[in-house]
């Protein structure tokens, strides 16, 4: 298979901090998450054929970012303005194809560092929503 539609992908917050997701409505993007390793230099006077060295560093679980076609009146983007200002973590998933038989789910813990709306004059109202993973993000199968 040359790829699959991401259609219907959801994303979803921790609504009781119990593990009980609630859906956020109207997500038109999602992207990552974004993880990535630090390369450490460890080149020396003696490394082979003048070639820099690199050994593997911490790894970070990166972002998912959001678009929203926002609606100020739907309480889960109410509540993303809350999560914004609350001091502790909160988990999140992005299930995709769900209800498929090769259904996986991401699960993350992680804080909003972003949180933009905008108001243009000939086109729909959108929020973007930056969320900064805090430690490992886990893909499960859940199909």
């Amino acid at each position: 298979m040359a790829g699959t539609d991401a259609f219907g992908t959801q994303f979803l917050r921790d609504t009781t901090g119990a593990g009980a997701y609630g859906v956020i409505a109207n997500v038109a993007d999602i992207s990552g998450p974004s993880r990535s390793r630090e390369a450490i230099e460890v080149t020396a006077h003696d490394s082979p054929n003048d070639y820099r060295e690199f050994i593997k560093g911490l790894k970070d679980g990166g972002e998912v970012e959001l678009t929203i076609n926002y609606d100020p009146g739907e309480s889960t983007h109410a509540a993303l303005d809350g999560d914004f200002e609350e001091k502790d973590l909160r988990n999140y998933q992005v299930i995709i194809l769900p209800g498929h038989p090769d259904e996986h789910t991401w699960t993350f813990a992680a804080m909003i560092t972003d949180l933009g709306d905008a108001y243009p004059i000939d086109d729909k109202m959108e929020r973007s929503v930056t969320f900064k993973i805090s430690g490992m993000p886990t893909l499960t199968p859940t199909g």
